[in-house]
């Protein structure tokens, strides 16, 4: 496969920082914007008013119509997670059958718990589907700051072909072939940097922090062992790597957020004067839905989920967390 034009549906910093990434490995790129006056913005000034500061290539071009966006060898889909089946859905009866998808919304759905890959394979069967996830601020991305992150696909030889692709000096692509790992990874490390931002807001310490940290990373794995994921992902930059980036740095919008219900503010009242999403807010009930579902403990998860979507006080739920049994570290042998 011959991959030298890229579509992208999502005109947000991500989806932005994400063609000046293609461009700079080569790629033509057509970005597709919902609002007419983002399209206008990058096709006539080369700017986005979602990626301030950033001069965009000229060559780079915005369209509004998603349909457009498919005439490409591959497609970035760059819609916020919970939108992303919707707006598959509707190019789906366009969408070329053996046109790649590659996925780059990070959660879980609400109400379903399906992964991205099984929301947008219910709609889109006829497309490859691919992921890519791994520690990357969209600001340092578009700066041209050196990157790493992972590209997973069922179809190692289709990973590798769309990481060669994307991949350039300062935006380094590595291949998977557990999509599942990656999507578990990035969707969950959401939750658990709000759950650090928490931390943070309250004063707690870096010790709580690193042990939220760890702690968080073995209920990724316990997920991941009983979906079928890969542990050697959740060592990676999809997992690892994600984690620790989302969770200690006030550009994530979880992090800040959980700063922000750690010093006292309401979810109502932070979110109310947000624009962009935090995607963890939406996936934590999402998350100990599906642990539910597959018997998986996932106690800092559920303490994160008690005070986004539960009504619980930050401090009787740290209280709760403090006052667990302590265990092994480790479960079975080794």
């Amino acid at each position: 496969m011959d991959i030298q034009r890229i579509g992208i549906v999502g005109a947000g910093a991500w989806g932005t920082a994400l063609a000046v990434a293609a461009r700079r490995a080569g790629r033509d790129v057509v970005l597709q914007a919902h609002e007419p006056e983002v399209a206008a913005a990058v096709n006539d000034r080369h700017e986005n008013p979602f990626l301030p500061g950033i001069a965009l290539d000229p060559a780079i071009r915005a369209i509004t119509g998603p349909a457009q966006a498919l005439e490409a060898d591959a497609v970035l889909l760059v819609a916020p997670a919970q939108f992303l089946r919707r707006v598959c859905a509707s190019v789906a009866a366009v969408w070329p059958a053996g046109l790649p998808a590659v996925i780059c919304a990070k959660g879980i759905e609400q109400g379903s718990g399906a992964l991205m890959s099984e929301a947008v394979a219910a709609v889109l069967p006829q497309a490859p589907l691919a992921v890519l996830s791994g520690p990357s601020f969209a600001a340092e991305v578009a700066h041209g700051l050196p990157t790493a992150v992972t590209l997973a696909s069922s179809d190692l030889a289709l990973a590798r072909t769309l990481a060669a692709a994307l991949g350039s000096a300062p935006f380094r692509v590595y291949a998977s072939d557990d999509m599942v790992g990656a999507e578990l990874g990035g969707a969950v490390k959401n939750v658990l940097a709000i759950g650090c931002g928490i931390v943070e807001g309250r004063g707690l310490g870096d010790n709580a922090r690193a042990a939220l940290i760890t702690r968080g990373l073995a209920e990724i794995i316990r997920l991941g062992d009983t979906l079928g994921a890969k542990a050697s992902t959740f060592m990676g930059l999809s997992g690892l790597g994600d984690l620790v980036l989302t969770c200690n740095a006030m550009q994530s919008r979880n992090f800040s957020l959980g700063v922000a219900l750690g010093e006292g503010r309401s979810l109502g009242e932070v979110l109310g004067e947000r624009k962009s999403v935090a995607e963890g807010v939406y996936t934590a009930a999402s998350v100990m839905a599906l642990a539910g579902r597959h018997g998986v403990d996932m106690p800092i998860c559920r303490a994160v989920d008690a005070v986004l979507n539960g009504g619980a006080g930050v401090e009787e739920t740290i209280a709760g967390l403090l006052a667990r049994p302590v265990g092994a570290e480790f479960k079975g042998k080794g």
